[in-house]
């Protein structure tokens, strides 16, 4: 036998793909391996925006093995099964794949090495290929994992990376193994109107553009909300398009201020990462818990409707919302505003807000957005727990012209700063002008003293 399989899972990519070389030595042929796994369809982490990216991702996939002579072998099912059954077809006596953090995952590797080895194959895992450093690769003397990103941050900037690896020239797949049709967009219900497109090619693209034009700006305009200063990068992170080392590595090269803020940023998803490789439950539990008796979905019912639709009557918020909604993305500055509003200001479990953010984001996963979730709602890994971010305060900052507000909140459209972060403090016909628009649904400083008095101190 001198055959392989390859899984691709949250790696969907040719270049720097350690399991797909490692498969590749010594071997006339590999099968690369995409399995829609039923599993984690039915414990609804399958979003239709996300479907849409990982259609993309897949297409590219194909086109990119099609290419080197190959081809992207696509299954639906159990995933142990189908890997099973795909090595069997191809008589592959090994299965390369590459580790990842959540819980599901260690589930996932501990059963298909079982059943895999229970027919005489085995299964190769490789360190994971979602991060720059691999979770565990820095650990402080007294702890399993980094609790604080400061410290984590500077271990993490004194390692060295492994080099990156190029994309193969040529891939052989055997004929014996058959695929299912490649998914696609068509059909796919509730889409976000502007989602943007995935794929390793139009990541590299989108990577290229910004080490060419944006990063050298990054650690000015970075909060900028108007200016959407960001690299937008984080959905082919996600998916695995892009190589986070080989981003580091490009990003390094560009130097500047930019491109060291931007590296800074790509360390928060690696931190993030090895808190959930050893605490898989912070993906549904407090990671530090203030006791918190959060208002429910049942009794906060209307308060979390007009949070979602983008109706809370706080521009800034009601912008972030709607700009999600609309493209399956959020500035991270927003991200951060958002949260707090409803995890601190409506004191709503923060729970309620990921759930939310998961439904739509095209770049939601587990690590960050549950653990970013709990930092701004002070259940996490910040050291200020109790900070609660004024969203008057912040659009005035952040949108100092209003045009994120305006772009967004076409009821404002005709308001210039800084009346477009307070319309509720027109009077007369000129704030009938603006009727279209609500009154905000609660008072900062109420909001602010139910928090004080539920967490029992006062707040940043």
């Amino acid at each position: 036998m001198n055959v392989s399989v390859v899984l691709f899972t949250a790696d969907l990519r040719l270049h720097d793909h350690p399991p797909l070389r490692a498969a590749l030595e010594g071997r006339r042929q590999v099968v690369p391996l995409f399995v829609r796994d039923a599993a984690v369809d039915a414990a609804g982490f399958t979003a239709p925006n996300r479907l849409a990216f990982l259609a993309d991702c897949l297409g590219d996939l194909d086109a990119g093995l099609r290419a080197r002579g190959g081809r992207l072998v696509v299954r639906s099912g159990g995933v142990v099964e189908e890997v099973c059954r795909v090595a069997a077809e191809a008589d592959a006596d090994e299965v390369h794949m590459a580790a990842d953090v959540s819980a599901y995952a260690h589930r996932r590797e501990t059963r298909l090495r079982q059943a895999l080895e229970a027919e005489g194959r085995r299964l190769h895992v490789h360190e994971a290929v979602t991060t720059a450093v691999p979770p565990g690769g820095v650990t402080p003397a007294s702890s399993d994992h980094f609790a604080v990103f400061t410290p984590y941050f500077r271990q993490w900037s004194a390692q060295r990376l492994r080099d990156a690896l190029g994309a193969p020239r040529t891939v052989r797949v055997p004929d014996t193994v058959a695929s299912g049709e490649l998914p696609t967009r068509r059909g796919l219900p509730d889409l976000s109107e502007g989602l943007a497109s995935g794929g390793e090619t139009e990541g590299r693209k989108r990577l290229a553009a910004w080490l060419r034009a944006g990063v050298a700006d990054y650690a000015d305009r970075h909060d900028d909300l108007a200016g959407d200063a960001t690299s937008r990068l984080s959905p082919h992170l996600h998916f695995g398009t892009l190589s986070p080392v080989e981003v580091v590595h490009r990003a390094r090269r560009a130097g500047g201020p930019g491109a060291d803020a931007f590296v800074r940023q790509l360390a928060w998803r690696d931190f993030h990462r090895q808190v959930l490789a050893v605490r898989p439950d912070a993906a549904t539990s407090d990671y530090r818990t203030h006791h918190d008796r959060w208002r429910s979905e049942r009794t906060a019912r209307e308060d979390i409707e007009a949070w979602v639709e983008g109706r809370t009557g706080y521009p800034v918020v009601d912008a972030a919302m709607r700009q999600l909604r609309h493209e399956g993305w959020m500035h991270n500055r927003a991200r951060l505003l958002t949260a707090s509003f409803l995890a601190k200001t409506l004191y709503v479990d923060w729970r309620v807000g990921a759930e939310h953010f998961l439904r739509l984001l095209v770049d939601g996963d587990l690590a960050n957005n549950q653990l970013n979730w709990q930092w701004m709602a002070g259940t996490g890994t910040d050291t200020r727990p109790n900070r609660v971010l004024n969203p008057v305060a912040q659009g005035k900052r952040h949108d100092p012209d209003g045009a994120y507000v305006r772009r967004w909140v076409p009821e404002l459209a005709g308001l210039a700063a800084p009346a477009v972060h307070e319309p509720w403090k027109l009077r007369g016909t000129q704030r009938a002008e603006y009727d279209a628009y609500p009154d905000p649904i609660v008072d900062l400083s109420e909001g602010l003293a139910r928090f004080r008095q539920a967490r029992g101190r006062d707040s940043d």
